[in-house]
C-alpha cells in the first residue's frame, strides 16, 4: 500500500498545476458567484413540491405562480454564469498584464452575456426563445465567456483599441477602449453559430447539447459515477483539493440533471438523474471529502485510545456539518495507508446504493439544491422532497459507511494504543502529511484541546491600537469561518479593534480592498502565490497557514489575535 501511494504521489505536481488552471477555477468561481441565484431558487422548488410527498398539491395556478420565481432565477443560469465565469477569467488573466493596461471586467461580462444570447436564444415571434439559457445552456455559457475574454486579452495586450487624448475622462476613455474587443468578440460568437446552424442544422447551444449528450449519459452509469466521485476523494487523499479539478468538469452536468429531474416530477415522472449537485454534497461527500460523516463518532466510541477518542471528539460538529478537516488531519485520515482503501470505497458505495435506490426501487433522485454545509441526512431528504425512500436511504448510507470504515478505524485503533502503551508516534506518517498538507502539528493540537487540556500559549502582549480587517479564505467559505469566529469572539472579549470575515478563495477579489490582512486556510496555501499577486498590489498583508496551526488558532482566540499582530510586525 505505501508503494502505491508512492507511485501516486509522483504525479502530485501535475495535479496541483492543473487544480490551478485558470479555465477551471474560472467555472468554479462562476458557479460561485452565481450560487445565490440556485439556493434561492430551490426555496420554491421546496415549497411547491415537498407537499407532494403527503398527497397535497397546489393548484396550477398556485404551482405556476410559486415556480415564477425559479425560472427567472434558475431559468437563466447560464445567462448569468456566462458573465460571473467572464469575470473571474478576466481577473485571472489580469494578474499577468500590466498594471496599466488591465481588461475591464465589466465589459467582459457585458461581451459574455451578449454572445450567450446569440448563441442560446433563438428568435421567435414577439422575442427569443428561452430553452437554452438555463441549465442546458452552461456549456455555451463557458465557451462564451472563454472566448470573448481571450479576444479582449489579445486586443488589450497588442493595443488594438480606440484611443483617446489624455484630456478625456478616464470613464470615457475605457468606453471607447473596449468597443473593438467588445465587437470582435460578440461577432466572432455570432459567426460560430451561424457555422453551427449552417453545418449542424442547429443552434451552437443546441448542437454542443446533442454533442455531449451520450457523455451526460455515461456520466450517470456506474462505470461513469464510480470514475467521477471515486476521483474526488483519491485527490484528497494525496494532498490535492479534488473539487478543483473535478468539479469544474461535472458541474454543467450535475446542474443541468437537477433540472431536468424537476421536469421530470413536474410531469408526474420519474426524476431519475443520478449525477447531481445533491449527490455530491450529500451522497458521495456526507461529512466531506471520503464519506466521513461516521467516522468521529466511531473515533469517539469504538476506540479504546486517548487519542483517538479525544479527535472524535473534536471533530464531529464541524464534520457533521461537511466541514471533515479536523477528521482528515488530526487522525490523520489522509495520506495514511489504514484509511486508503474505506476512504475510496465508502463514497463509492454510497453512490452504487443511492444508484439502486433510484433506478430498481423507483426513488426519485435530487431536484433541489441546498448548501453544502447542510448536514448529510438531512441534505438527502430534503433535496428529494421529503421522500420515505430518503429517509430509508440516509440511514442505509451511515450503516454502509460504518460497515466500510470499521475493521480499518479498529487496525488503526490498535496503532495508536500500541504507540501509546511503547510511548512512540508514527512520525513517517506524521511527516508524510506534514509534507503534502502542511499539517505536522494537527494531531497533537486536536488531542490537548478535545482531552480539555490546551495549554492557553500566553502570545505576545496585544498591540493592535487602530482598527484592523482580516479576510480568511478557504476552498468554499466553510473552513474559514471557523477562524473568522474565533477572531471575532476574541476581538470583542478583549476589546481589540479587529473584525475578521470568512470566504471562498476566487469570490474574493471585490472585498479584497476592504481588508488589510488576509489567511489562507490550509486547503488554498498552494495559492499563495498568485494571491500575492493581488495582495501586493493593493498594499495588503498575506500569511498562509498550516494545517496544525490553523486547527489551533480556531480553538484559541488569543493565539489567534497574536497571530494577525504578528503579519504587522513582520
Amino acid at each position: 500500500m505505501n508503494k502505491l501511494i508512492g507511485i501516486i504521489e509522483k504525479g502530485k505536481p501535475f495535479f496541483e498545476k492543473l487544480s490551478r488552471n485558470i479555465y477551471l477555477r474560472a467555472i468554479r468561481d462562476g458557479f460561485i458567484a452565481g450560487m445565490p441565484v440556485i439556493l434561492f431558487s430551490s426555496i420554491f422548488i421546496l415549497i411547491t413540491y415537498v407537499p407532494n410527498s403527503w398527497g397535497f398539491q397546489w393548484p396550477k395556478d398556485i404551482e405556476a405562480l410559486l415556480m415564477k420565481p425559479y425560472g427567472y432565477s434558475m431559468g437563466i443560469l447560464a445567462l448569468l454564469v456566462a458573465g460571473t465565469t467572464a469575470k473571474s477569467l478576466t481577473d485571472s488573466v489580469n494578474r499577468s498584464m500590466e498594471k496599466t493596461n488591465q481588461i475591464n471586467y465589466m465589459s467582459t461580462l457585458l461581451a459574455a452575456i451578449v454572445g450567450l444570447l446569440l448563441l442560446a436564444a433563438d428568435p421567435i415571434e414577439n422575442g427569443f426563445a428561452t430553452g437554452f439559457l438555463g441549465t442546458k445552456g452552461l456549456l455555451t455559457a463557458f465557451i462564451s465567456a472563454f472566448v470573448t475574454v481571450n479576444i479582449y486579452k489579445v486586443c488589450v495586450k497588442n493595443n488594438v483599441t480606440i484611443r483617446m487624448p489624455d484630456e478625456v475622462p478616464p470613464n470615457i476613455s475605457q468606453v471607447f477602449k473596449d468597443v473593438i474587443p467588445f465587437t470582435l468578440s460578440v461577432v466572432s460568437l455570432y459567426v460560430l453559430d451561424i457555422l453551427a446552424r449552417n453545418f449542424v442544422g442547429a443552434g451552437l447551444a443546441e448542437s454542443v447539447g446533442k454533442f455531449f449528450a451520450p457523455l451526460f449519459s455515461a456520466a450517470d452509469g456506474y462505470l461513469g459515477i464510480t470514475l467521477i466521485f471515486g476521483a474526488f476523494a483519491f485527490f484528497w487523499f494525496v494532498g490535492i483539493h479534488g473539487p478543483s479539478i473535478v468539479e469544474p468538469a461535472i458541474a454543467a452536468i450535475t446542474y443541468a440533471n437537477a433540472e431536468v429531474n424537476l421536469q421530470l416530477l413536474q410531469q408526474g415522472q420519474h426524476a431519475d438523474k443520478i449525477l447531481t449537485s445533491g449527490t455530491q454534497m450529500f451522497i458521495v461527500t456526507m461529512g466531506g471529502t471520503g464519506a466521513t460523516l461516521i467516522v468521529p463518532f466511531m473515533f469517539m466510541w469504538i476506540c479504546k485510545s486517548k487519542r483517538n477518542k479525544a479527535i472524535g471528539r473534536a471533530s464531529v460538529v464541524p464534520t457533521f456539518f461537511g466541514v471533515n478537516e479536523p477528521i482528515l488531519f488530526g487522525a490523520p485520515i489522509v495520506l495514511n495507508p489504514v484509511f486508503f482503501i474505506p476512504f475510496i470505497l465508502a463514497p463509492i458505495a454510497n453512490v452504487w446504493i443511492f444508484k439502486f435506490f433510484i433506478d430498481i426501487l423507483g426513488m426519485n433522485s435530487f431536484t433541489a439544491n441546498l448548501p453544502w454545509t447542510t448536514p448529510g441526512p438531512l441534505g438527502i431528504i430534503l433535496g428529494t422532497n421529503f421522500q420515505l425512500l430518503s429517509v430509508v436511504l440516509a440511514a442505509t448510507l451511515i450503516a454502509v459507511d460504518f460497515i466500510i470504515y470499521y475493521p480499518f478505524v479498529k487496525v488503526y485503533d490498535e496503532q495508536i494504543l500500541e504507540d501509546e502503551r511503547s510511548g512512540k508516534s508514527n512520525d513517517e506518517l506524521k511527516e508524510k502529511v506534514a509534507a503534502n498538507f502542511n499539517t505536522a502539528k494537527a494531531d497533537a493540537i486536536l488531542d490537548k484541546a478535545n482531552a480539555g487540556a490546551v495549554a492557553e500559549e500566553a502570545p505576545a502582549q496585544n498591540n493592535i491600537s487602530e482598527e484592523t480587517n482580516v479576510l480568511v479564505l478557504c476552498a468554499g467559505g466553510g473552513t474559514s469561518g471557523l477562524l473568522a469566529n474565533a477572531l471575532n469572539k476574541a476581538a470583542a472579549e478583549y476589546k481589540v479593534p479587529v473584525k475578521a470575515a470568512a470566504g471562498g478563495y476566487g469570490a474574493h477579489r471585490e472585498m479584497l480592498p476592504e481588508f488589510d490582512l488576509v489567511i489562507l486556510a490550509p486547503q488554498v496555501a498552494s495559492n499563495f502565490e498568485d494571491m500575492k499577486a493581488e495582495t501586493d498590489k493593493l498594499g495588503i498583508k498575506l500569511a498562509k497557514t498550516e494545517g496544525g496551526q490553523y486547527i489551533k488558532l480556531t480553538r484559541d482566540g488569543k493565539g489567534a489575535l497574536a497571530f494577525v499582530q504578528e503579519q504587522f510586525n513582520n
